[in-house]
């Protein structure tokens, strides 16, 4: 199984694009309206909610500033799940199960991005480019 260790961090990046395009989606669900989905809301939370998610999306996928933008999304995506799915929760078991109170989702990426905070971009990536740049040009110096 060593083998397939060569392979960890293009599939990590894939994963991460895959990831913060699929939390775009959302977010452009939410704000734009887009994606067979949920007019734009008349709520503030749900607005800003639906431009870190639109926002922080891309971010992740691009892997630009992926640390941050990770640790916000993580954070907003923790804050989804215990303002809507813990507190509308028709039972006292619902509230905790992400699968019987539908947060599920919001679980799932709450997780994956604090993963991916801890991780960082990988070498795929915006955030990598930049490092690569960076200390290229003071070794010059």
């Amino acid at each position: 199984m060593n083998s397939l260790n060569r392979f960890a961090d293009p599939v990590y990046c894939i994963m991460r694009l895959v990831v913060g395009l699929m939390f775009a989606c959302h977010g452009a669900q939410l704000v734009l309206g887009r994606f067979g989905g949920m007019p734009g809301s008349d709520k503030p939370v749900m607005v800003v909610g639906g431009w870190i998610q639109l926002v922080g999306g891309l971010l992740i996928a691009l892997g630009l500033l992926t640390r941050v933008a990770a640790f916000i999304a993580s954070g907003e995506m923790a804050v989804a799940y215990f303002m809507m799915h813990v507190a509308n929760a028709p039972t006292p078991q619902a509230k905790l199960f992400p699968i019987l109170n539908h947060g599920e989702l919001a679980t799932f990426y709450c997780w994956v991005f604090l993963f991916i905070f801890f991780y960082g971009a990988g070498r795929m990536s915006i955030d990598a480019m930049l490092r690569r740049g960076s200390t290229a040009t003071t070794s010059t110096v």
